[in-house]
Parts: structure tokens; sequence; C-alpha cells
């Protein structure tokens, strides 16, 4: 049978077992309290924290629907990768499946597309890790901050999926509970009712009081869109380890059932917030950052430093999982053959050492080029790598719409999770993502940035037609 259009039986390095266990030598190390927390955690990104002033300041209370749009659009697209995930839960994810719906070459091409958007990731965060850290003990310098928290967090995933899975539960729960805290604190507040604070309560006064709820523009929506998109990158982690999860079917089911509420309170619930502490063309939003400006307008003691503490918790979260989530991809090409062989090893513990040494050397080299070449190859590396989520997004949808029909013809009782409207609602959230590329293009702020990772992609779909027209080739031979 061919890959392209038939399911993968089991034992089959793409395929995945019938109990749901992992057949390729990972270990079902972590627990679905784990899991539960990574796909909670994994829609909260550092960019949440530090980016949404950016957004405020360019479309006023507008942003919301940009969050709302840009929100049902990863709602939808982790629907239909729940869809793919629970019917075969497999550690290459979306890569796997487009090996198996699309081709060979699609798995190859997203698969280390996606691999080198991680591992640029890396050195990102690690970067603002550093300076974070930097600012409490000056002594040390802002690189080797940089090292230490990428060598710390490479210790931990060298130890075994549980250490991953363990310390991702802890930074997850962080970053939950203090948001959660912060929505709740923040609606007293808005009301009037919070003991000691010194925000007067104007209730939703500030969403239109401002020179109205657009204040300019339907045009700020779309600006907004693309300004708050790649924070929402990360949602997809939960379906590349369920693969090494105890029960990877019903961890899939319950992370895809439970985006909305996740979306809708993490960030709807909290950028609501601070639309209505504060107007939203308060310079402090800007100046401080959202949150801390919100902090600041109720009163809350040194906001500044107790955001700083939840910031460098998301940018150590983020830094976890990146470097789990490229390890993994790389394990998942190395056991199709797109990638070096010593990739689809593991050791005793079920750990692939050489995929996560592959991807934290890379790591290793961009935090260099961050220091030594920040305005030359490592802009390069940060543009290049720009849009890969919304093309991970657009191949996740293409998938999608192939594998139904295939589990449909061949194993319609996996469809265990179904996307909502399929297959009109598929087609409407790839024109959408084909939308947003397109107005990246147009607008001259993201131009840059769409064009480069268009460039990249296009060498990388190059060379996996080749291979695949080899491989063909040689199979007739």
């Amino acid at each position: 049978m061919s890959s392209t259009t038939t399911l993968q039986k089991a034992g089959d390095p793409t395929g995945n077992p019938g109990d749901g266990q992992p057949s390729d030598g990972l270990k079902a190390g972590l627990k679905n309290r784990h899991l539960s927390m990574i796909a909670i955690g994994g829609v909260i990104g550092a960019g949440l924290f530090v980016g949404s002033g950016g957004g405020i300041a360019k479309a006023g209370p507008a942003i919301l629907v940009s969050y709302a749009l840009v929100g049902a659009m990863v709602v939808f697209v982790m629907r239909m990768l729940g869809e793919m995930a629970a019917a075969s839960p497999n550690s290459g994810s979306f890569s796997a499946y487009a090996d198996r719906a699309l081709g060979r070459w699609a798995g190859f091409s997203i698969g280390w597309l996606y691999w080198f958007f991680w591992v640029v990731v890396l050195a990102v965060e690690a970067t603002a890790g550093a300076v974070i850290l930097e600012g409490w003990v000056p002594a040390v310098p802002q690189w080797a901050w940089a090292l230490i928290v990428m060598a710390v967090l490479t210790v931990t995933n060298l130890g075994s999926v549980a250490s991953y899975g363990e310390f991702e539960f802890w930074f997850a729960g962080i970053k939950v509970v203090a948001i959660g805290a912060f929505v709740v604190i923040g609606m007293l507040a808005v009301f009037g009712v919070l003991p000691g604070s010194d925000n007067p309560g104007a209730g939703f006064a500030h969403l239109t009081d401002t020179g109205g709820f657009m204040p300019n523009g339907w045009g700020s929506i779309l600006t907004g869109v693309l300004m708050v998109v790649f924070s929402f990158m990360g949602s997809e982690i939960v379906t590349l380890a369920a693969g090494e999860s105890e029960d990877p079917r019903r961890a899939v089911t319950k992370a895809t059932n439970s985006v909305i509420w996740r979306i809708g309170i993490f960030y709807l619930g909290s950028i609501f917030i601070v639309l209505t502490l504060l107007p939203w063309n308060d310079q402090s939003i800007v100046d401080k950052g959202s949150y801390v400006a919100a902090l600041d307008s109720i009163g809350i003691a040194h906001a500044g430093q107790i955001m700083n503490v939840i910031v460098l918790t998301a940018v150590l979260s983020c830094l976890n999982s990146g470097l789990y989530t490229a390890s993994r991809m790389a394990f998942s090409l190395g056991e199709r053959g797109d990638a070096p062989k010593a990739f689809a090893k593991v050791n005793k513990k079920g750990v692939p050492t050489a995929a996560i040494l592959g991807s934290v050397v890379f790591g290793f080299v961009a935090v260099y080029f961050n220091y030594a070449f920040k305005d030359t190859v490592f802009s390069f590396l940060l543009n290049s790598s720009g849009a890969i989520a919304l093309f991970v997004w657009l191949v996740i949808c293409l998938t999608q719409l192939r594998m139904r029909k295939i589990l449909v013809r061949e194993a319609p009782e996996k469809l265990t999770v179904k996307m909502w409207l399929f297959p009109y609602l598929t087609w409407a959230t790839a024109a959408m993502i084909t939308f947003v590329l397109g107005y990246m293009v147009y607008d001259k702020d993201n131009r840059q940035v769409v064009l480069l990772s268009l460039l990249v992609a296009a060498v990388v779909l190059a060379i996996g037609v080749v291979r695949d027209m080899r491989r063909k080739a040689a199979a007739r031979v």
C-alpha cells in the first residue's frame, strides 16, 4: 500500500500501534496531568505577556476582535489536528500525517521547516530570559545567562520524557495561576470592589470612551491579526507529546475539546481586563507592557518584578517545549529516512539523545549569531522563520482534507474526534490563513518576513521534491 493513500499498519515507522502506545522506541513517560498542563500552557507564550501592548496601541479595543479571529483559526486548526492525532498518535504529528496524505515531499518539507522554526525560537527565548536574569544578577553577562538556561533545559530533556513533562507541568501551572489570578483580581477592580485598589472602577466604559471601540478603523483589526497571530504558536505541541503519553487518544481528545475555553480565558479574558482597566491609548501600556500597566493601575506593589518572574517562567516553558518539540520532530524525520539515522535512535530511557543534541547545537549557534551577527545572520534566521507557523497551519488544513477520506475508507472507527462542518470549515480556515499570508505581503512591516519565509520554504520544498523523485526512481529499478 502507498503511504500517500493509505493508513500505515502497526509497526511501520510512520504509523502507530493499535493500543496507542509508542512503537518507535519512545517511552510512554508523560502522565495525563502532564498532558493536560502541556495542553493548557501550550497556548500561553511569552508573546502574550510582552507583545500585547503593541497590538492594543495599533487597534485599540478592537484588538479583541483580532484575538478572536486568530483564536477561532487556531481552534479550527487544532480540531483538524486533533481528528488526525486521535486516530493515529505519532511523535511526528502533522509532518507524519502530511507524509501519508500528501506525499513524502510534504512531510519532509513541513517537518524540517517546523524544526527550523523551533531552534530559532530557542535562541530568541534564551536571550529574552537572559535579559531578565542579567537585570537580577548583573555580575553574570547576558550571553552567559543565555547559555546557562539552554544548558539546564538540555539536561532536563536528556534525562527522560517524564523530566520534560514535570518541568512543563510546573512552568505551565505558574502561567495558568498567574493569568487566572489576573483575570479575577482585574474583574474586581473593573467594578471598583477590589479592597485597597487605586483603580476608580470604570466598568466597561474604557472600551468605548476614547475614540470608540474601533478608534483606528476596520483596517486596524487586520493589523492586529498580524501582530497577535504568532503568540498562538505552540498549541499543537500537545499532539506531538501525546505519542509519549499513557493514553494518547484520550489526551488528544481532551486537549482538542478544551482549546476553546483555554483561548477564551487566557487570551480574550486577560486582554479584555487590560482594556477595561485602562484607556487603550494610555502610554504606560506601551512603555511598561499591558499587564504591568494594568497591575500598576490597580495598585499592586512591585508589579514590574512580579511580571518579570511570570515572563521568565513563560520563557523557560517555551524553551523547554521548544527543545522537546524540535527533538521529537527530528526524531520522526530520522525514522522516516528524512534526517540522519542517528536522530531516530533512543537510549535506555527512550530519549532520542542525538535528536536533542542536534537541535540544541543549532540553538547554541543561533544564540551566538544573536550576539555576534544580530543585524545580519540572526536577523535573516528570525525573519525567514517568522511565517512558518502559518505554513504549518495551512498544511494541517490540506492534510486533514485528504486524511479524512483515508480514515473513512479504512478505519472509520478511529474517527473519535471530527472536524466540524467538514469540508466547508476546513476550506474556510485554509482560505483565512492564505488571506493572512497575502495581507502580510501587502503590509510593508511584515513583507520581508513572509517573503524570506517563503524563500526558505521553497528551498526546503525543492529538496523534498527532488528526494521524493529519486526515491521513486530507485524503487522502479
